[in-house]
């Protein structure tokens, strides 16, 4: 391993063994006799598992290679996706959670078949199978196999081979228990070895946290505007204000309160106050993200970073300002955080096919038969990734490529879950067309309106899309609908949880006044 100590690889590889053998462990001794067992982990989750597992699966090779890639770019623009992520964790706690829980929801496209119907159902669970395996996964190993190989020197097939592997272990046996027992412990490692990482790089910037900080503010201002201006060669990838009240919304809700492989740790929590509580948990520690995984891309723009691709900042940190032995500390956390976000996309992409695509086709198949194709159907997700993940090579900004991508569904998928819950005349057919015309609305206004940027756009396929719901619903009165009914105490929040969601506002309102 290149400038690698054997201490540091010592560290590196107790660390791999030891989850390895936690993650067997796990699997062999759950019970995944049920569907609940397997994919909700039994809904007996608490709210400090529900928070971290949260956090380790959506913090990836995403997050510390492509958002410290687009730190080195951009700067700490690029952090509103964190920061407006803690705010959008309190709605999706206060207004989404109640909705689901109480409705008993497995999976996101069985709530679209109790609100909408199958076709809509069917629809949006095989597109997000699609999304799944041949976006975010197959993403993930890539960034994943980017970074071992510019750290370990190993070639990017084998690192992505390897990766693979490792989230196997315990993904396809042990089921959502497995994952996220495992995800506890890996939180734990990627924010020490994370902020360790952040914290010697800043010192190498100008002797310790508060200073080197105050040396990359002098030296590279430009990285510290929030919200960007039209002058600015990154506008189209985060349009000025509207990071705040424009599109930036519908990826955020998309992402935190419609997406699987998040909500689903949501979803198994053992009560809807703990799965609340974790919620807010998460939006704290997304507070302290930036720190993480963008100030180490602004200090390998300081520093000078000898790089060709932008998301080779945070391996070029490493292999440059992290000590011996922190140096295997930190690694471990960059594969903790690929592993844990790997696993879970993987485990939902299982969940979603066996229980929104194959059971509604073989209604005759037991639970234990379900669990079985849910195994099969993680290795298949695991090998599709494997094999596709080393074509994205020609990939700039990979955290970008993500993000508008998935913009070309997401406002859709906005409309039709928050028209479903608070407006009780949405039809399914109405779901139903609005699915349809989400993408190819998206693509036409970026082929014919180039110039519009993408979270621009997003806000406006997602008010189109809200807009053909309601024509849609109101030309089909007369017809059925199924509305929810929902009472304003079911909406009802704890006094800490009150209180935490003030704190929140309080910090972000601080940090856009001072940096804005």
């Amino acid at each position: 391993m290149q400038g690698f100590s054997n201490l540091d690889i010592i560290i590196f590889a107790a660390y791999l063994i030891a989850m390895l053998c936690i993650g067997i462990y796990l699997s062999r001794k759950g019970k995944n006799d049920s569907t609940a067992d397997y994919f909700l982990a039994s809904k007996a989750l608490p709210w400090w598992a529900v928070g971290g597992s949260l956090i380790a699966s959506n913090i990836s090779a995403e997050q510390f290679i492509g958002m410290s890639g687009s730190g080195y770019v951009v700067g700490m623009a690029i952090a509103s996706y964190e920061l407006m992520a803690a705010l959008t964790l309190v709605l999706v706690a206060k207004f989404f959670l109640p909705v689901f829980i109480k409705h008993n929801i497995y999976t996101m496209p069985q709530f679209l078949e109790l609100r909408y119907d199958r076709r809509v159902r069917l629809c949006l669970g095989v597109f997000w199978l699609l999304l799944f395996v041949f976006v975010n996964i197959t993403s993930v190993l890539y960034l994943g196999g980017l970074a071992v190989q510019n750290i370990t020197g190993i070639s990017l097939v084998w690192a992505v081979v390897g990766l693979a592997l490792y989230a196997a272990s315990f993904s396809i046996f042990g089921g959502l228990k497995a994952v996220v027992w495992t995800d506890v412990i890996q939180v734990v490692v990627l924010l020490f070895g994370g902020i360790l990482a952040a914290v010697l790089v800043l010192q190498a910037v100008g002797g310790g946290v508060f200073s080197g900080l105050a040396e990359l503010y002098e030296k590279a201002p430009e990285k510290f505007d929030m919200i960007l201006d039209k002058s600015n060669p990154e506008y189209m990838n985060l349009p000025g204000i509207s990071v705040l009240v424009g599109g930036m919304w519908i990826a955020n809700t998309y992402y935190w309160g419609t997406n699987q492989y998040i909500i689903q740790r949501s979803l198994a929590a053992k009560s809807l106050g703990e799965a609340q509580l974790g919620t807010i948990f998460a939006a704290f520690i997304k507070l302290l993200l930036p720190l993480v995984v963008v100030v180490p891309g602004i200090a390998a723009f300081v520093l000078g970073a000898d790089i060709i691709k932008n998301d080779e900042a945070y391996p070029w940190v490493l292999n440059n300002y992290v000590s011996t032995g922190f140096k295997g500390l930190a690694f471990a956390a960059l594969i903790a955080a690929i592993g844990s976000s790997l696993s879970s996309i993987v485990n939902s992409a299982s969940t979603i096919f066996t229980l929104d695509v194959y059971a509604l086709l073989n209604k005759e198949k037991s639970e234990k038969q379900l669990v079985g194709i849910g195994k099969i159907t993680s290795a298949l997700c695991l090998i599709v990734g494997v094999i596709v993940a080393p074509l994205l090579g020609n990939l700039d900004q990979a955290f970008q490529f993500i993000q508008e991508y998935t913009g070309f569904i997401s406002p859709g998928v906005v409309a039709i879950f928050i028209l479903g819950i608070f407006w009780k005349k949405a039809t399914a057919n109405s779901a139903f067309i609005a699915i349809l015309l989400s993408i190819p609305l998206s693509m036409a206004i970026k082929a014919f309106l180039p110039q519009i940027p993408f979270m621009n756009r997003m806000g406006i396929v997602f008010l189109l899309s809200v807009a053909v719901m309601i024509v849609v619903s109101l030309v089909q009165s007369d017809s059925k609908v199924q509305g929810l009914d929902l009472s304003k105490d079911l909406f009802r929040t704890s006094g800490l949880f009150n209180v935490l969601t003030l704190v929140i506002i309080g910090i972000l309102a601080a940090f856009y006044a001072l940096l804005w």
